[in-house]
């Protein structure tokens, strides 16, 4: 279990949707680093999104199906970067020392 008996929430879904969590002590195990690897993509790729969010956003000839497309992508984009942030959230605090 985690220091603080905190499950880590992994930036992967697993079946129907629901979350996945890994219990370990070892922040440098295999899973650890595939979560880290997986959370690193997904912020890469929302990133590259908020550009062409920005891009399309400018075009002016840009059409309603490119609009929607684009909303869609940036929906699992955000929902993936929630996911990263709660689970940062959650390491960050585990680190914090304790306050009495």
């Amino acid at each position: 279990m985690t220091a603080s008996d905190e499950l880590r929430l992994l930036p992967w879904s697993g079946p129907e949707g629901k979350p996945c969590y890994l219990s370990t002590d070892d922040r440098g195990g295999y899973m650890s680093r595939l979560a880290d690897n997986v959370e690193a993509v997904q912020l890469g790729t929302a990133a590259e999104l908020l550009d062409e969010a920005l891009e399309t956003l400018d075009d002016e000839g840009a059409g309603r199906e490119d609009v929607r497309r684009l909303a869609q992508e940036l929906t699992g984009a955000l929902r993936d970067v929630l996911r990263v942030a709660t689970s940062r959230g959650h390491l960050l605090a585990e680190d914090e020392p304790p306050s009495f």
